[in-house]
């Protein structure tokens, strides 16, 4: 009885929210098919205005199937290529027709939307046929991403990248003759002739280059977004990777990155591998702040929304290139230690960890940022050794042929220009070899323990150039005229103080270090002067003579004079050829002989030259005027042999 009541009550809007009801719990089953009938069978017995609902199921149904329907047809209509074996040259609408790209979007869109519908899926013969459908699409989408990725692929322009990147170092040099590393030769190395070694370009902050054409950047997207929610992630990942793979392959061919095997760079000749090097640091350069930083930026755009999608695309793309550029530095790094390597190799470390830090922002892949910090290590063991061969090499070497002029020895000029470049790696080299520190204290001398730093390079520097003045005191020994050993040793001291004091080295070494070794070249001139020109000095001595000034002896004063003109003229043959390559240190040398010699022989002709004018053949004791002398003093040091005229007179 209480249910009829309730029925004949129930109004028209009752009816429609009961519809509505019944509507939405048929939307919500999800149920066998079988299943379904019977619930809805049960449901329509209980009120004859619910049997309407098998009349709603059956008009949802069929505009379910219609849309479907739709969305088929239009992905089926392009495949006509499938039985095409030239796929490549086959182009869906994206290249002639964006409405129609737009359509086939939309019907795979449709079809992944009809998928998860209720009606659908209790269908079994529908869902086999959107399966199919959705693997079709997927098919022809994958080789649609993989053709825009190609075709759009902008080429590095290397020459306009160049023109962009400002010049920041400045340029050192040698001549065209390379040193080894046993120094059984040198070449000259002076700031003037050449190019010793450029530390490279410096990239600036806003340097980028399109890698997709920007058009085809919010198609890439479209299709990768439907791949990965129709499941398709792994193929869309592969193609992606694989193409841009290639093209960043391509890009280090331009930048003149080859691909090289350990063994085959281990082959390689210094001059050949130096270029490849300067290379190498170029193209970390450019492919870690340019190139790397460019395919995030794609990446994040293609796969946004997908972060691990995104991360995984951008690790498997960078790691090839990554790899081939880590793989030479580390052929690099265990390769032969030489000399002319160790600033090459510092370039390649200071690089490689700059380049470092950027990737371990832009790359989770703990494999990759693993190797490029094992190849760092690896540079910096090598920098080490190297700067430690050079060390030895600085220690030991033992040529026996003196300099024959006097002049500064090869050996000096490379080592202080060297050092004189590697002020530009006091950072890095003190990194290195802070951890050897300890073992070098011990190292120092005396007279250097107030030393004004105590950075690790400063120590090390100070050790090197130790061992070069004592291997230039062992040259020294090599003299047997103790004047020219004596110019041999001011010339390059003077060499090394100069090289101190005009540039980054005077701040590590200090103030007193460069006044010891002035003070050197100070004492080494007097010694010059006490092995030189003692002996003629004492031909201008009273001593010896007998008598006044008035009496003396003419046989000893002729003998005297005779004496002088003898070691003068001596003198002056053979230090004419002698070179003393500073100009100040020449003049200093000339006017300290003259200040010794000029004023004890005008004294000396002052008080006895008039006993000799008067007699015969005066003129071939006093062949000179104290006026002669100085004026001759003016060709002593200048590397070129004289001979004074006086000799040929005298000798005919």
């Amino acid at each position: 009885m209480g249910t009829t009541t309730t029925t004949t009550s129930l109004d028209a809007g009752g009816e429609d929210r009961v519809m509505a009801a019944a509507q939405q719990i048929v939307k919500s089953l999800n149920a066998a098919k079988e299943v379904r009938e019977d619930m809805l069978l049960i449901f329509s017995s209980f009120d004859n205005r619910l049997s309407n609902i098998t009349n709603l199921i059956k008009k949802d149904s069929d505009s379910t199937g219609v849309r479907f329907d739709a969305a088929e047809k239009v992905i089926l209509r392009w495949d006509s290529s499938s039985s095409n074996p030239d796929t490549s040259c086959h182009s869906l609408p994206w290249e002639d027709s964006p409405h129609e790209a737009a359509e086939y979007l939309s019907a795979v869109d449709e079809i992944l939307k009809l998928v998860v519908d209720v009606s659908i899926r209790s269908d079994n013969e529908i869902m086999d046929r959107a399966e199919a459908a959705v693997q079709l699409a997927m098919s022809r989408l994958e080789d649609e991403f993989r053709l825009i990725l190609i075709r759009n692929t902008v080429p590095l322009d290397a020459e306009g990248l160049y023109c962009s990147i400002r010049r920041v170092s400045l340029s050192f040099a040698v001549n065209e003759g390379e040193i080894d590393e046993e120094f059984e030769s040198f070449g000259e190395v002076d700031s003037v002739r050449g190019c010793f070694h450029d530390r490279g370009a410096s990239l600036g902050d806003d340097l980028c280059v399109d890698l997709i054409n920007a058009d085809a950047v919010v198609e890439l997207k479209e299709i990768a977004d439907r791949m990965i929610r129709s499941g398709y992630e792994k193929e869309c990942v592969q193609t992606y990777s694989n193409v841009r793979r290639d093209a960043l392959d391509e890009c280090l061919v331009i930048l003149g990155v080859e691909k090289l095997s350990i063994e085959e760079v281990q082959k390689i000749e210094w001059k050949a591998l130096d270029e490849k090097m300067k290379k190498w640091i170029l193209a970390i350069k450019i492919t870690v702040r340019v190139l790397l930083s460019g395919e995030k930026r794609l990446c994040d755009q293609i796969f946004n929304g997908f972060d691990s999608i995104k991360e995984i695309c951008f690790s498997e793309t960078a790691k090839g290139c990554v790899m081939q550029l880590l793989n030479f530095g580390e052929a690099v790094a265990i390769g032969k230690r030489s000399s002319e390597k160790l600033f090459r190799i510092l370039d390649m470390y200071d690089v490689l960890a700059d380049a470092l830090l950027d990737l371990e922002m832009m790359i989770t892949d703990e494999f990759l940022c693993s190797e490029a910090k094992g190849v760092l290590s690896g540079l910096g063991e090598a920098a080490k050794g190297t700067f430690v061969e050079f060390e030895n090499a600085v220690k030991s070497e033992a040529s026996k042929k003196p300099m024959q002029n006097g002049e500064i020895h090869p050996l000096t000029r490379y080592v202080m220009n060297y050092v004189k470049l590697l002020v530009d790696y006091s950072k890095t080299l003190n990194l290195l070899l802070e951890s050897d520190e300890d073992e070098e204290d011990d190292g120092l001398q005396s007279e250097d323990s107030e030393l004004e730093t105590t950075t690790p390079f400063a120590k090390r520097l100070l050790l090197l150039i130790s061992s070069l003045e004592s291997n230039l005191e062992e040259k020294s020994k090599l003299y047997e005229d103790g004047a020219l050993h004596c110019i041999f040793l001011m010339n390059n001291i003077l060499y090394i103080v100069q090289k101190v004091k005009d540039s980054e080295l005077g701040k590590l070494l200090g103030d007193n270090w460069v006044r010891k070794r002035r003070g050197q070249v100070r004492q080494y001139a007097l010694n010059y002067l006490r092995a030189c020109w003692m002996k003629a000095l004492y031909c201008l001595k009273d001593e010896g003579i007998g008598g006044s000034s008035n009496n003396a002896s003419k046989v000893t004063l002729k003998e005297r004079f005779k004496n002088f003109n003898a070691f003068f003229e001596e003198i002056y043959r053979i230090q004419t050829g002698w070179k003393v390559p500073d100009p100040q240190l020449r003049e200093e040398l000339r006017i300290s002989i003259s200040e010794k010699v000029i004023p004890a022989y005008r004294s000396f002709m002052g008080r006895f030259g008039s006993q000799l004018e008067s007699g015969r053949n005066s003129g071939k004791y006093i062949k000179y005027t104290p006026e002669d002398l100085e004026n001759y003093l003016l060709d002593l040091f200048e590397g070129s042999p004289l001979i004074l005229h006086h000799m040929r007179r005298k000798n005919s």
